[in-house]
């Protein structure tokens, strides 16, 4: 896959365990460190119950953008909550799951007898599906059209899986320039200045309080270093016209 700027990343963490306090969620904050290594940032993050309609929507929502790309944790075991391998067959190939030869045998021949009745059923997947290797117990997770990546919810697993991944989808790093100011002043001043900006540059404006007065942190950023200077310059020029001080950042 060539590395582009317009890929809109998401992460899909399937746990009831999370959003109920019975586990701590480490998967946000990994994708989002490890793709910021390759110059990429998250599109979205969804953390959800372990509930079918909740999960169709989820995934039909990512199918629907062109340009995703999807890293889906967790729900895809052998006990009754596990629901990924069901759903995302229906949703991204509007088809059942079938039985992956390979992976069958991987199981069969890591637990042989004991594979049945409950342990083989994680082999029927999606058709189509590419394997994704798993280094801790060979268990593997799933890809469709090397855009969907489904992988366990246990960390340990997870990580160097999705790692591996990003590390194809991103074969080049990107570098994004950022320029950032605060300014001695409300975000009022600088709205019709933000109104300006072309939709491709990333505005933060973030307010902020000193000493019981309204500041605001404004900070630009984008892939083109020269045209992101220039708009960061037109907010300048608009402190300087009206004499509120700031500070680069």
């Amino acid at each position: 896959m060539n590395t582009r700027v317009n890929i809109n990343f998401y992460a899909l963490i399937i746990g009831t365990e999370i959003l109920n306090s019975r586990r701590e969620d480490k998967h946000f904050k990994f994708v989002r460190d490890e793709l910021q290594k390759y110059g990429y940032e998250l599109f979205a993050t969804f953390i959800v119950k372990d509930d079918v309609n909740l999960m169709k929507s989820c995934y039909e929502l990512i199918k629907k953008d062109k340009d995703s790309i999807l890293f889906s944790f967790g729900g895809i075991g052998s006990t009754p909550d596990d629901l990924t391998r069901e759903i995302s067959a229906e949703i991204f190939t509007n088809k059942p799951v079938v039985r992956h030869k390979v992976f069958e045998k991987n199981i069969i021949d890591k637990f042989a007898d004991k594979a049945y009745p409950h342990r083989v059923h994680m082999v029927d997947i999606p058709e189509g599906s590419e394997l994704l290797f798993n280094p801790v117990n060979n268990m593997s997770g799933f890809s469709l059209e090397n855009r969907f990546f489904f992988v366990p919810g246990f960390p340990e697993m997870a990580h160097p899986m999705i790692k591996e991944v990003i590390s194809k989808v991103c074969s080049t790093r990107l570098e994004k320039f950022r320029y950032t100011l605060l300014a001695q002043t409300s975000e009022e001043t600088l709205i019709t200045q933000m109104k300006l900006l072309p939709s491709h540059i990333e505005l933060s404006s973030l307010p902020v309080f000193k000493d019981g007065k309204a500041n605001v942190e404004l900070s630009l950023s984008d892939y083109n270093e020269k045209e992101v200077k220039k708009y960061f310059e037109l907010f300048i020029k608009e402190l300087k016209n009206h004499n509120i001080a700031y500070e680069l950042i």
